[in-house]
């Protein structure tokens, strides 16, 4: 066998072996009234918004596509998705204090603002997510009004 054949022959059982190589894609359950949803008073758009821009990443709700179930695309993913929950989980958002929920909702609308969420492989991926101007205004305009009602007295 050629060595080009054997490399080919090689680099293809090494495809499939990588594949059994355990990956969570797990959704944890979390409390429906600790969801982001459940604890403000949102727009039906911006809740629209909210689940096919931010929700894959971002909470215990992820749609896992066929691509995050083959190897090495699907450690890339989970990492991504497991790293995003570590960020801000809207899942989990009524387990976090008001100090940290301002902290959350500051940097969200930074992100927003300054177009580096969501991700650009995220959209490429899924352009369903890609905010216009308009869902930026939304999200912006919420995030805003959610960090001053956190901080605000008691």
């Amino acid at each position: 066998m050629s060595k080009v054949k054997w490399l080919l022959v090689a680099a293809a059982a090494a495809a499939l072996v990588i594949q059994v190589i355990p990956v969570d894609r797990t959704n944890p359950s979390s409390a429906p009234s600790d969801s982001f949803l459940a604890n403000h008073s949102v727009s039906v758009d911006v809740q629209a918004t909210l689940r096919r821009a931010c929700f894959d990443c971002h909470s215990n709700e992820t749609r896992w596509p066929f691509y995050s179930h083959v190897a090495p695309v699907a450690w890339l993913v989970a990492d991504d998705v497991h790293r995003g929950r570590r960020n801000v989980n809207f899942s989990e958002w009524g387990r976090y204090d008001e100090a940290k929920k301002a902290d959350l909702l500051r940097e969200a609308k930074e992100m927003v603002q300054e177009r580096e969420m969501p991700l650009g492989m995220y959209v490429l991926l899924h352009p369903s997510a890609k905010l216009s101007p308009g869902d930026v205004e939304r999200l912006v305009r919420v995030f805003e009004e959610q960090r001053r009602a956190a901080l605000a007295p008691r």
